[in-house]
């Protein structure tokens, strides 16, 4: 049974996204949406959206953080391919095989809308990039909250279990923050928490895809090891 894509492509897309992130950072010019004369990338103070853009906050040419970012994005579009062979995993048991259709459609659909993201800088398509970041996270909720009934029902361990309900409960208090916040336009102060949060949930978005892989990976391993076990059993 491959792995390729339940996991090296789950592992390849978050590494290549850290990889590529810290390119497009190194390179930004400068600015944020409040002041223009910022010099370079502010954690606190620039969104990740910031790097995709085509010309960056202080109206520079950003073609270098613009490359990386938007490619590091489209490439998730391959995480969602890759939730549709994830499911064939679960297949023996049948509700956890319904789940993990449902789920993985939901995978799908999410990581689609981050690949939007990096077709649709801010600066272009500004309406379509806010609806594909903001609503690319909340997919990620039933999605993760089916797999987290997977995993606990499998015979992987329940560390994985952990790391994919830990994130589960991240990105809904993210979810929740976004609908009763306020808009980053208001104010520095509320530009800097939610630049802050978003960075936070997006690693946690890297390490839960991360962690899957290995949970894939052992149920690859326990698959073939009943097949070896017994060939007749698919």
């Amino acid at each position: 049974m491959s792995n390729f894509w339940p996991v090296i492509v789950l592992r390849f897309v978050p590494l290549f996204f850290i990889v590529a992130v810290s390119i497009g950072i190194a390179f930004y010019p400068g600015g944020n949406i409040h002041n223009a004369e910022q010099t370079g990338y502010s954690f606190t103070h620039n969104f990740l959206s910031d790097l995709g853009g085509y010309q960056s906050r202080s109206d520079e040419v950003n073609f270098i953080s613009a490359l990386f970012f938007n490619m590091a994005m489209f490439l998730f579009a391959s995480v969602g391919i890759a939730f549709l062979f994830v499911a064939k995993l679960f297949g023996e048991d049948r509700l956890n095989a319904g789940l993990a259709k449902v789920g993985s459609v939901f995978f799908l659909v999410g990581t689609l809308f981050f690949a939007a993201v990096g077709l649709t800088p801010y600066d272009l398509y500004l309406d379509l990039h806010v609806f594909f970041a903001v609503n690319a996270f909340r997919l990620m909720v039933p999605g993760s909250a089916l797999y987290l009934i997977i995993l606990l029902r499998s015979e992987v361990s329940n560390r994985y279990a952990l790391v994919n309900a830990t994130y589960l409960a991240c990105v809904v208090a993210y979810v929740i923050y976004q609908l009763v916040s306020g808009s980053a336009l208001d104010s520095s102060e509320e530009m800097v928490r939610q630049a802050s949060m978003q960075k936070l949930i997006v690693m946690a978005t890297v390490i839960a895809l991360f962690s899957l892989s290995f949970a894939f990976q052992r149920q690859i391993d326990l698959l073939q090891a009943r097949t070896a076990r017994d060939p007749t059993a698919q």
